[in-house]
């Protein structure tokens, strides 16, 4: 995997946006809430995203995870680099991290993202 292979990933989930912040780091959002962090520098990371306790226990002792820099305490983690795991394990991951901050939201925003309204009301309020 690679960030472009990434990004095209994660804008294939419904209602994804992203957006660059901190200068640098390409964000992955759902209603605004970020599941999935690309650095677009090599500072040492390439990857982060949300995972279940149980998850982050198992995947900080895998060679080439940490903790996610200032997120750990909310179960993120950070690939050092793209083939610390498998793409098809990464894809699994995000697409959970995902469903993980949806779960948090808002039932009615939950309620529209699985009907695909979300995008559509958003674009009218920008008229």
């Amino acid at each position: 995997m690679n960030t472009e292979t990434l990004r095209t990933f994660c804008l294939s989930l419904p209602e994804v946006t992203e957006d660059i912040k901190w200068g640098h780091d390409l964000c992955f959002l759902i209603a605004e809430k970020m599941f999935t962090v690309a650095s677009l520098d090599s500072d040492g990371h390439c990857i982060s995203f949300k995972c279940t306790p149980e998850k982050f226990a198992e995947l900080i002792e895998a060679e080439g995870i940490i903790p996610a820099p200032y997120m750990a305490r909310n179960q993120w983690v950070t690939l050092q680099r793209f083939d610390a795991i498998r793409d098809p394990e990464i894809k699994k991951l995000i697409r959970k991290s995902y469903e993980l901050v949806v779960a948090k939201l808002p039932k009615k925003t939950q309620q529209e993202i699985a009907s695909g309204k979300k995008k559509a009301a958003a674009k009218r309020r920008s008229r």
